[in-house]
């Protein structure tokens, strides 16, 4: 019998469990994740992001402990275009508001790694990591290093000429947030134990890996939506500005920049690409019924209908609310939700393959 130590994901033999640990670990790690996510989100809603203007990786875990100290933040702080154009009404207990989210969202950016270390440094110790699974996670850990190196690369983009962070950047950051999430989702399942049963082709991995690109992209929409603010005008659904296709999808030049800069066409392509998923996963779930049902590994589809169907929900309260701080983050945490139990979806079936 394969060993525990000798075994490739997805090929452990598991007479002992003793992956339950790593895997509980992974499964944190992934909710630890979207909890930065969340805090993310908050912190782009309150406009907070721009709020600390300099990258202390190990003193800033410290936050302003006296007077002189906050001055000294609102002073760096009065020095960027958000400050002077948008925020220049602020005192210093207005800005103390928006500095904690920052500081929180970077707090648990660095706890993350910790988190991420110190439980693979002593799984190793174990012995319960094979090198086919060591390299895999401590890859993971990488990227998360990378996440955090876009985060102040995003926020570098908002301290000199704009008054907010680039939308380019923030798409950047959110989409590595969730391939990170997706990947410790995908790494977690695969070193579970028992026989997953159902019959799968290459067609259902493949229409499942579609499903998987295609929330992932909504994800960078949002993102561009977040960005511009986009959520902020069109507040109508089903019509945008009274009409299903509104005028003025691409009145920039080049025709581009419409894509990624004009608040409309971002809202309309991020509606668009909501019609699409719906779309394409009720002809999903369509299909597996006539093919043999929900059984087995295809259990998955119903609860990813059940979650598409909150989120789209979701999604038109947040729109038709005015975008306010709950349920905008609630429809970006169920997103990442969705792109999770896609990527359940998928490692199940590689484990029945």
């Amino acid at each position: 019998m394969t060993s525990l130590q000798d075994a490739a994901p997805g090929q452990v033999s598991f007479a002992s469990d003793r992956l339950r640990p790593v895997r509980i670990w992974l499964y944190g790690l992934a909710a630890f994740v979207l909890l930065i996510v969340v805090v993310g989100g908050i912190t782009r809603l309150t406009e907070s992001g721009l709020s600390i203007t300099s990258w202390k990786p190990i003193s800033g875990v410290i936050p302003p402990l006296n007077d002189a100290e906050w001055q000294a933040e609102f002073q760096a702080y009065q020095q960027i275009p958000q400050y002077s154009v948008v925020n220049s009404w602020m005192s210093l207990d207005d800005f103390k508001f928006i500095f904690f989210w920052e500081w929180f969202h970077r707090l648990l950016a660095r706890a993350l790694g910790l988190v991420f270390l110190v439980p693979f440094v002593v799984f190793l110790v174990q012995k319960r990591l094979s090198r086919e699974l060591a390299l895999p996670l401590f890859g993971l850990f990488i990227l998360g290093g990378f996440q955090g190196a876009l985060g102040w690369w995003m926020v570098t983009s908002g301290l000199t000429e704009l008054t907010s962070v680039s939308q380019y950047r923030l798409a950047a950051h959110l989409t590595a947030a969730c391939l990170l999430f997706v990947a410790l989702i995908y790494v977690a399942r695969s070193i579970t134990p028992g026989r997953v049963i159902g019959h799968v082709s290459g067609f259902h991995m493949g229409t499942a890996a579609l499903l998987l690109l295609l929330v992932i992209m909504q994800i960078g929409a949002g993102a561009f939506v977040a960005g511009l603010d986009a959520g902020m005008g069109y507040q109508t659904w089903p019509l945008m500005d009274g009409a299903i296709i509104p005028k003025g999808l691409f009145i920039m030049e080049p025709a581009w920049r419409n894509l990624f800069e004009n608040a409309m066409t971002v809202q309309f392509i991020h509606r668009g690409i909501a019609y699409l998923i719906t779309a394409y996963i009720g002809w999903l779930i369509w299909r597996r019924h006539k093919d043999g049902g929900f059984g087995g590994v295809h259990g998955w589809l119903p609860r990813i209908g059940v979650i598409l169907l909150l989120q789209v929900c979701l999604g038109i309260a947040t729109l038709l609310a005015g975008v306010p701080i709950g349920l905008a983050v609630g429809h970006q945490a169920l997103a990442f939700m969705l792109a999770g139990l896609a990527m359940g979806y998928i490692a199940d079936m590689r484990r029945v393959r």
